[in-house]
Order: C-alpha cells, then structure tokens, then sequence
C-alpha cells in the first residue's frame, strides 16, 4: 500500500511542459542538508482548464507538497495537493 507523504521545501524549476507537468524542489534532510526533489502532475492541457499557469509557481517560493512517492525510493512523487506562499492550497484538479 502506498502512504502519502507531505514534504516543505523550496521551489528549484517549475516545468509547465508536456506530456507532464513537473515541479522540482528541495528540502531538508533532518541532517541540514539539501535533498533534491520533483513532483510530477498531469498535462499542462489539463492543469490549464484548472486555472494553472506557467505562473502559478516559480523558483524561490516556499511550498508544502503531499503525494505518492515512486516505489523504487527515489526522490520522486506523484503530486496530489500543494500549498502555495500564499496559504491557497491546490490540487491537480486546480483550487479548492
């Protein structure tokens, strides 16, 4: 069974290209020491006629993401809800 997981990092690169929209990030470790991320969605098509823009994010702002991570372990995960600087909390069917 997969566990969603719930991570807070800081935006690196937000790719709004086909055929899946990505999301990198970085957070840290309970080391101090920076851990690269990305969270891939759905479409840029799609996400488009949820209301996202290649704006909607960009490098520097602070998020908390949650979604599945890859079975293999890697630092990969299947996005599902994210909270923006601003406190709106999104998902990838657009705003709540």
């Amino acid at each position: 069974m997969r566990t969603l997981i719930t991570l807070k990092g800081t935006v690196t690169e937000f790719e709004f290209v086909n055929p899946h929209v990505l999301i990198h990030f970085d957070i840290k470790t309970d080391k101090g020491v920076a851990e690269h991320w990305y969270a891939e969605a759905t479409s840029p098509n799609r996400l488009s006629r949820a209301g996202w823009t290649r704006h909607t994010i960009k490098p520097g702002d602070e998020i908390t993401i949650s979604g599945y991570r890859a079975k293999n372990g890697a630092t990969v995960m299947r996005f599902e809800k994210m909270v923006l600087p601003n406190g709106q909390e999104i998902n990838e069917g657009g705003s709540n």
